[in-house]
This record gives structure tokens, C-alpha cells and sequence, in this order.
């Protein structure tokens, strides 16, 4: 009888404490910093940073995951340099293309149109003025000329650098050399376009590099 007494006033303690138990507030905190981290805002002022700001520059000499160095400078020679000897290191697949065109239309089609033609819907609303087409008479339009002013920007354009990496930089360019084929009329790069040496060709090329 105590027995099943002594263990009925344990089941109630039990469902005492079970059911006061709340599980978003626990009663005993050990290290409350571990359950409750402060949560700095970016730009918010807190003593305990370096000037007083959350958001600090990298450290010195340190570089984004991924980043690759470009020998090119900012400059009209940079740029010259750039259209005469970069040239777009991506194969042409069916899925640069398709993703070079996604982010065609996202970054560069709202001035350059979806078409190259210069008619974006900010050039159709009169938010900027000219905007000048692919195929425009008299321009230099290559593939390094292309790469370059997405890093630099250039005239009222602005820098895409920070928005996209170098893959999609040259995606992108991928896309802009076909827009531009389209408006001159002239055959588009696709991949059943890029014919393969034939062995008399690889041959050959062989042959003269050996002689040089």
C-alpha cells in the first residue's frame, strides 16, 4: 500500500513539473550568452569594434572564394588591350548559352533591350538616352570589349563586377556576340556550329609548331 502510495505522489510531482515546463523558457540558464547571442546589426555602432561599427573591411590581403585576378587595368588602353587579346575561355554548350541569356535579361536587358538594340524599357520610358545598338555602325564590339566593361563600366554604365562572377561574366558575353550576329544577320555561335579539327588539320598544325 506505501508502495503504491509513495508512487502515485511521484507520477503527480512528475506531471507537476512536465506540464509547468516551458521549452522556449528554460528556468536555469548556465551561460546565457551560448542560448541568447547578441545580434549586431551591419551598421550599427558597438564599442567592442574596431571604429565603433559592425561591419568591417576584410582583412588585408585576403580575396573572395573563387576570385581570379585580372591583368587588364581601367583605363582606354586597358580596354584597347582587352578587345584585341581577351578572348571567352567558355566552351559553347547549350547551358552557357541558356544561362547567359537568363543573365542577359536580368542585368543588361532593362537598357541594352532584350534584342541589343538599344530599347530597353528604361530607353522606352525616357528614364536614359542613348543607348546605341550592337550593330551600330562604327563599333568595336568583341568578346575582351565585352568582359572588360562589365568588370570596369564604362561611360554611364556602371561596374557588374560585384554582381556577377567570371563565369557568368563570360556567359553573358557569350550571349551579347549572338545578339549582335542576330541584328548584323550574320550565323549564330551554337554548339553544333564549332566543327571540330579533322586529323589532317591537327596534323598540320602539329607539323608547323614542330618546325618553329
Amino acid at each position: 500500500m506505501k508502495s503504491i502510495s509513495k508512487i502515485a505522489i511521484l507520477f503527480m510531482v512528475a506531471t507537476v513539473m512536465v506540464s509547468c515546463f516551458d521549452t522556449g523558457n528554460p528556468n536555469y540558464q548556465y551561460m546565457p550568452n551560448m542560448y541568447a547571442p547578441v545580434g549586431y546589426e551591419t551598421y550599427g555602432e558597438y564599442e567592442i569594434f574596431p571604429g565603433g561599427q559592425a561591419a568591417m573591411l576584410p582583412a588585408e590581403g585576403s580575396i573572395p572564394r573563387g576570385w581570379q585576378p585580372y591583368d587588364y587595368p581601367n583605363t582606354p588602353d586597358g580596354l584597347l588591350l582587352a578587345k584585341a587579346e581577351l578572348k571567352n575561355p567558355l566552351a559553347v554548350t547549350e547551358e552557357n548559352l541558356a544561362a547567359g541569356k537568363k543573365l542577359y535579361d536580368i542585368y543588361c536587358a532593362v537598357c541594352h533591350g532584350a534584342n541589343g538594340d538599344g530599347q530597353g524599357i528604361l530607353v522606352q520610358r525616357e528614364k536614359i538616352l542613348g543607348i546605341p545598338s550592337y550593330d551600330d555602325a562604327g563599333r568595336d564590339i568583341s568578346e575582351g570589349g565585352v568582359y572588360h566593361v562589365q568588370m570596369f563600366g564604362l561611360n554611364s554604365m556602371g561596374s557588374y563586377a560585384s554582381q556577377t562572377n567570371e563565369l557568368e561574366r563570360w556567359q553573358i558575353t557569350q550571349h551579347v556576340m549572338n545578339l549582335k550576329a542576330a541584328l548584323k544577320g550574320e550565323p549564330l555561335v551554337t554548339p553544333e556550329s564549332i566543327v571540330a579539327p579533322t586529323v589532317e588539320e591537327t596534323t598540320e598544325t602539329v607539323t608547323t609548331e614542330t618546325e618553329h
